[in-house]
């Protein structure tokens, strides 16, 4: 086994693999060659390569969140560096432990004119959970060094210099993946090498000094009596559940929420979480509402006492707007780490894991007497019922169309999601409780949807389908640039010529500005696309054909599936609108 002669360069390896991390996804370049070397010449991590940056990281986030665990990216120095961070600020926001490890150029070939190199150290600044800025070795290329910073290698100092950097080294790399393993941040580790970039050894000439992860703290949780005597005397409370993994809460506890007469359980597409009594299309409860003749009544009724969160962003902006105007009078979060104060409402957070939380609450409440559920749950039958009229009577469009997917989704499919008007579709109908929904909520960008898919699916237990639209698509194309793509992955892109979703925000016009400038209005298809990047491609304008193609897409096949839905770019926002106008046509009071 070779390993690359520079210390600083084992050192990170060595406290990756002495860490766990296992799955190192890398963009090729010479900089970080001697990160390159180590790593792909141990057989215990398992390296990836995918050339464009940006796809990478989104690749590897992807990785870690199927895992749940940290997955390291590694690129070469300069702008290759700044392309992780559209993936990197979404595994701030996301919680997601991305590990970016960026080679540089010597601290003293910095801003003096020299090819690829930038101002790599903090780069990440107010998005990253660490920024470890290692030091260059002395030991190596040491006439370079005597050369262009001698004072490094002062008579003074020349022998411990060496010793004083890895130890600094160390520490730092210890920090910093501590960080992502028990924080659950994306950290950044720059390391600083300098030519000749490709010598190697047969043996490591450093050892790391590795601390291990200190045992999880019992978090200091309050007497919880004083706030269930809160739950026990309020009759209306809703709980509201944003981005959540599969599989995370204990069944038995939402069995108690969801029949508990004083409670209304608001859950979205992207939460995991299934019941019968659960409201799965936040939407679709609220823009009657919006539309009456009585909302601030109908606002008020609904209004709860107290409010209960827990998991990650909310996708429904009508939800937070709601509760925005209308706050409870007590907002509780549950997490580990954080709480958004995203209602303006936090009245306090309970620092630990959702179960640990409801096996205690659980036995220190009692459902209540109320009509808070059964009124609003009536509702909610009749938009089911006047959901399924309207899908009866509309023509092909994104609404449909969309109908007509979600219904065909096999069970157990690990499905991801593309932000913009797929996310926002996918929560107006109910899906089948066995499928595991993912998207990247935390900035909520279409920036590197396919690539987190692709990514995600590599380990995925069951076969992936990607929804997108095609701008997200086309932005992403890269994201299907490598090797690691299944033959069961699937995706399915809704193509109506344009960002559709800015013809149902408010201010649009029929102008040239706005189909080039907001819009982005086009007509292409993603054939030679899905050819270039060897997929089984099928193109369809029609709920027929689409619902012919949809029979046979999910069956196994050699290739990887691309199902292209081209929808009627000018009708869809008109019938995404009149689709709450009709179910909002009914008595509410």
């Amino acid at each position: 086994m070779r390993y690359s002669s520079i210390p600083s360069a084992q050192l990170v390896v060595q406290h990756c693999k002495a860490k766990k991390i296992k799955n190192i996804v890398i963009s090729p370049g010479s900089r970080n060659a001697p990160l390159t070397i180590d790593f792909s010449e141990d057989p215990y991590f398992k390296c990836f390569s995918v050339v464009d940056e940006r796809s990478a990281a989104f690749f590897a986030l992807g990785i870690a969140q199927q895992l749940h665990e940290p997955v390291a990216v590694v690129c070469t120095s300069g702008s290759a560096l700044l392309n992780y961070y559209p993936a990197v600020a979404e595994a701030f926001y996301s919680g997601i432990p991305l590990v970016v490890i960026s080679a540089d150029r010597p601290i003293y070939k910095i801003d003096v004119g020299d090819g690829q190199t930038i101002r790599q150290d903090n780069v990440f600044d107010r998005h990253i959970g660490y920024s470890a800025n290692l030091k260059q070795d002395v030991s190596h290329a040491v006439k370079r060094v005597e050369k262009y910073k001698p004072e490094w290698l002062s008579e003074e100092n020349k022998d411990t210099a060496q010793q004083e950097i890895q130890d600094y080294n160390d520490s730092e790399l210890n920090t910093s993946l501590n960080v992502a393993l028990q924080i659950k941040l994306p950290v950044h580790i720059n390391v600083p090498f300098e030519e000749p970039l490709y010598d190697t050894t047969t043996e490591p000439s450093v050892k790391a000094f590795i601390i291990p992860i200190r045992d999880k703290e019992e978090l200091d949780i309050p007497d919880l009596q004083n706030y269930a005597d809160i739950w026990n005397t309020s009759s209306k409370k809703i709980v509201l559940v944003g981005v959540n993994p599969p599989n995370e809460v204990e069944q038995k506890f939402l069995d108690v929420l969801a029949t508990d007469p004083s409670v209304i359980v608001l859950t979205e597409t992207t939460s995991n979480l299934h019941h019968p009594n659960f409201f799965t299309s936040i939407d679709s409860i609220i823009a009657p509402i919006e539309k009456s003749e009585e909302s601030n009544v109908l606002f008020e009724k609904l209004r709860p006492q107290v409010l209960l969160t827990f998991g990650g962003l909310i996708v429904s902006k009508k939800i937070k707007a709601v509760l925005r105007e209308y706050k409870p009078e007590h907002h509780w979060h549950i997490d580990e780490l954080k709480a958004f104060n995203t209602f303006f409402a936090l009245t306090y957070h309970f620092k630990t894991d959702v179960n640990s939380f409801f096996a205690d609450f659980m036995n220190q409440i009692e459902p209540q007497s109320s009509d808070y559920f059964n009124y609003w749950n009536k509702i909610r039958l009749q938009y089911e019922i006047k959901r399924e009229d309207y899908m009866k009577q509309i023509p092909f469009s994104d609404m449909l169309a969309f109908y007509n997917i979600l219904k065909s989704i096999p069970k157990n499919q690990h499905v991801q999601l593309a932000n913009s008007s797929t996310v926002r579709y996918a929560q107006l109908f109910n899906l089948d409780p066995s499928l595991e929904i993912f998207c990247n909520r935390g900035t909520s960008g279409i920036d590197g949807s396919t690539s987190t898919a692709v990514g995600s699916a590599f380990y995925a237990k069951t076969p992936t389908l990607l929804i997108t639209g095609d701008i997200s698509f086309f932005y992403d194309s890269n994201g299907l640039w490598n090797n690691y793509i299944r033959s069961d992955f699937r995706i399915i892109i809704i193509n109506n010529d344009g960002g559709g979703i800015f013809r149902i925000l408010p201010g649009q016009e029929e102008t040239e500005n706005f189909a080039t400038f907001f819009e982005t209005a086009h007509d292409r298809n993603v054939e030679h696309l899905s050819a270039q990047f060897g997929f089984e491609y099928m193109l369809v304008n029609g709920v027929t054909s689409l619902n012919d193609r949809l029979k046979d897409f999910y069956k196994k096949s050699d290739k990887p599936k691309i199902l292209e839905v081209h929808t009627p770019r000018f009708i869809n926002n008109k019938i995404l609108l009149g689709y709450f106008d009709f179910i909002s046509s009914r008595e509410l009071t």
